[in-house]
Order: C-alpha cells, then sequence, then structure tokens
C-alpha cells in the first residue's frame, strides 16, 4: 500500500467545529504521510466547540484548491453555519468538486455544501436534521455510516469517524474522479 507522502489535505473549519471531526481525519491523514493544513475564514486560533484549540495554516481568501489534493469538511453547527456565510470558503469548497478532487464531509459540515451548490444528483450522508436541507438542494440522503459517491465521502456523527476515516484513506489513494463536479 502507498503511502501519501506528497498529498495534501486542507480542512476547512472555523471556531465551533466538532472537536473529534477535525482530529481524528487529521490523524488519519498524517499517519499516512499526508500534509494536512488548516484552512479558515480568519487568521490566528480556532476553538472547537469542546475545547481543542488549532492554529489556522492559511485563511479561506488565500487558499486555492488547486494547492490541494483533497478537501475534509469536520462538523459542528456553529462551525458549518458560520463556514457557509464565508463566500471564499463556499467558493474553495466548490473549486474541489470542479477538479474532480476528493471530498470528505461528517456532520453539518455538509451544510456548506448546499451552499456551493455540488449536491444535486449525489448520494450522501449527514447529521440527520441536514437531510431536508440536502434533498431540497437535490440530493439523496440515505442513513447510512458512511457512503461514497464519485469521491464525495460523507458520515453521519462521530461514532462513524473509523469508517469515515477508512473511507478517506481510500479515495486519498485513488486521487481524482470524473464524476465528482460541480
Amino acid at each position: 500500500m502507498t503511502t501519501l507522502t506528497h498529498t495534501r489535505v486542507a480542512f476547512l473549519a472555523t471556531d465551533g467545529y466538532e472537536d473529534s471531526e477535525l482530529t481524528s481525519p487529521w490523524d488519519a491523514v498524517t499517519s499516512e504521510g499526508a500534509e494536512a493544513v488548516l484552512v479558515s475564514p480568519s487568521a490566528g486560533t480556532i476553538t472547537g466547540k469542546k475545547g481543542h484549540e488549532q492554529q489556522v495554516d492559511m485563511t479561506s481568501s488565500a487558499a486555492e484548491a488547486g494547492e490541494f489534493d483533497a478537501l475534509v469538511l469536520p462538523g459542528g453547527v456553529v462551525n458549518a453555519d458560520h463556514l457557509r456565510m464565508d463566500e471564499a470558503a463556499v467558493a474553495f469548497t466548490r473549486a474541489f468538486f470542479a477538479q474532480h478532487k476528493p471530498v470528505a464531509v461528517i456532520c453539518h459540515g455538509a451544510w456548506i455544501l448546499t451552499d456551493a451548490e455540488v449536491v444535486s444528483g449525489r448520494w450522501l450522508t449527514s447529521y440527520p436534521s441536514l437531510r431536508t436541507d440536502l434533498h431540497n438542494a437535490g440530493a439523496t440522503w440515505v442513513d447510512e455510516e458512511v457512503v461514497v459517491d464519485q469521491g464525495l465521502v460523507s458520515s453521519r456523527t462521530p461514532a462513524d469517524l473509523p469508517a469515515f476515516n477508512a473511507k478517506l484513506i481510500e479515495e486519498l489513494r485513488e486521487g481524482t474522479h470524473a464524476g465528482q463536479t460541480a
């Protein structure tokens, strides 16, 4: 099995993220040799809802999807709601789909996908309260531990992190997907 030594993964988050939904995938990709980079609307440090602090590496206004191989969108209601209001974060997210790159989203992180207009015709899961929003945006929502649709990995809650991380690593190894489109 190949390592991910030359792989850069962007994690897009802000204050209020679900701590484990940032730290667990971060540990999963870095343990495989990938470089993890925290992208956020503001510079400095962000704080998860349970107190984990993480230094921001790059602002969403300065980040370009072309510099990365994949995107991870952790959940957390406050995090997800604030990210979808940041135009640069929405454009950054949409660019990964336009470039056919893997995107992994968990819990409330899927909210930004509706604003990026990238879920129409796609299968995914999320925290159950997003079901209607995702359906209204054209997605087929299912209640499963992890769903993979042409490079888009989605899961529901922290309880799904082992399956989510495994599929994230699998999609990173596969690389771009022609069906992953904006």
